[in-house]
C-alpha cells in the first residue's frame, strides 16, 4: 500500500504549515508523505520559523522547502488546516481536520518554540491515528 499523502495548508504557506511539513518529514515519514501549501505564497519562509526548526530539529527549511501554492502539490488524502480562521484553503481529500494554531509571526522566539512543540505533539497523534483515518 502506498503511504497516504498529508497536506498542511494555510493561506500564505510561510510559517505553521512549513513547520508542520519539516517536522513531519523528520518524525513521520514512515507513515505518510508530508506537503505544505497555501492559496498565496511568500518570497521566503518565515525566518523566525526557519531558525527555530533548525535549533530544535536540525532541519534547514531554507534548503529543503519553499512557499508553494496548493496547485503545486499532488492529490492528497488528508488535509490539516493550521487555524487560518478566515479563508482557509480548500483541497479535496478523504479526511480533514483543523489544528487551530495561532500564527506566531511577529511574536517572540518562545511563541515559535511553543508552536513547533504543539505541532510535534499533533504530528505524533496523527501518526498514531493515520491507519484508522485511512480505513474510514
Amino acid at each position: 500500500m502506498t503511504k497516504p499523502k498529508v497536506a498542511f495548508v494555510c493561506v500564505h504557506n510561510s510559517c505553521r504549515s512549513q513547520m508542520a511539513e519539516a517536522i513531519s518529514r523528520l518524525i513521520a515519514s514512515n507513515e505518510y508523505e508530508a506537503y505544505s501549501a497555501g492559496t498565496e505564497t511568500k518570497p521566503q519562509i518565515n525566518q523566525d520559523a526557519v531558525a527555530v526548526i533548525m535549533e530544535l530539529y536540525g532541519v534547514d527549511m531554507n534548503e529543503t522547502q519553499r512557499s508553494k501554492l496548493i496547485s503545486e502539490i499532488p492529490k492528497v488524502d488528508i488535509v490539516i488546516t493550521m487555524g487560518c480562521n478566515v479563508d482557509c484553503p480548500f483541497l479535496p481529500c478523504k479526511y480533514r481536520e483543523d489544528w487551530g494554531l495561532d500564527d506566531p509571526t511577529g511574536k517572540d522566539k518562545a511563541e515559535f518554540i511553543n508552536t513547533a512543540k504543539t505541532i510535534e505533539e499533533k504530528i505524533f497523534s496523527l501518526k498514531e491515528r493515520i491507519k484508522g483515518i485511512m480505513e474510514q
